[in-house]
C-alpha cells in the first residue's frame, strides 16, 4: 500500500491513509452508480437510499454498455453519481459498497458483465490511494463519459488529484454524445 499523507479538509490535520486514523474525520467521496439488469432505476434509487450523509446526487443518465471485444451485447446502463461524507476509510467503504451490490443481486462472473448494481469509488477528498484491491482516483474515470457527465453535474470543480484537472475540464476531453439525461 502506498502511504500518501494529506490534510483533513475540516481541521487541517495531516492524515496517513495507511493507518486507521480517519476516525472523527469526515471524508468526502465521489461514488459512481450504474445498473443494466432488472428495474435499474428502482435499484439505483433504493441503493442511494441506503447511504447516510449524501450531500449531492446527479440526475440519471442512459449510456451504452462497455463490453469486452467478442462478448455479447448488453442492455444500456443507467448511470449516476453521488457525493457522500463518511468516517469510513476507503477500504471500509469499498467493503460496504460490495456488500450492497451483493444485496441487490450482483454476481461477479467476468469483467464488464451486465449487472444489477455497480458502485465504484471515484475520488476521496484530494487523496491518491492505492492497494491491490482499490485505486483512488478510479483509474479509468477520466476516460469514461458515463462517469464524468453525472459527476460534472454535481462536482464540476472537484480536482482530479493526479491529473490536476477539474471534472468539468476532464469532461471536455471525452465524447459524451452517447450519454443521455433521463
Amino acid at each position: 500500500m502506498q502511504d500518501v499523507p494529506s490534510a483533513c479538509p475540516e481541521c487541517g490535520d495531516t492524515l496517513d491513509y495507511s493507518r486507521e486514523v480517519l476516525q472523527d474525520h469526515l471524508m468526502k467521496y465521489a461514488i459512481a452508480l450504474g445498473s443494466n439488469l432488472g428495474d435499474s432505476r428502482t435499484i439505483l434509487e433504493s441503493a442511494l437510499n441506503r447511504f447516510e450523509n449524501i450531500i449531492a446526487r446527479s440526475s440519471w443518465y442512459q449510456t451504452k454498455a462497455v463490453t469486452l471485444p467478442g462478448s455479447s451485447s448488453q442492455p444500456d446502463y443507467i448511470n449516476g453519481a453521488a457525493i457522500l461524507e463518511t468516517e469510513l476509510e476507503p477500504l471500509e467503504l469499498l467493503t460496504k459498497l460490495q456488500q450492497l451490490e451483493a444485496e441487490f443481486g450482483r454476481v461477479r462472473y467476468q469483467r464488464w458483465d451486465a449487472r444489477t448494481l455497480d458502485l465504484d469509488i471515484l475520488l476521496v477528498d484530494d487523496v491518491v490511494f492505492q492497494t491491490e484491491t482499490l485505486e483512488i482516483p478510479h483509474p479509468r474515470m477520466s476516460d469514461r463519459a458515463f462517469v464524468l457527465v453525472p459527476l460534472a453535474e454535481i462536482a464540476p470543480d472537484w480536482k482530479h488529484p493526479v491529473l490536476n484537472c477539474s471534472i468539468a475540464e476532464l469532461l471536455q476531453t471525452v465524447d459524451a454524445s452517447d450519454v443521455r439525461k433521463l
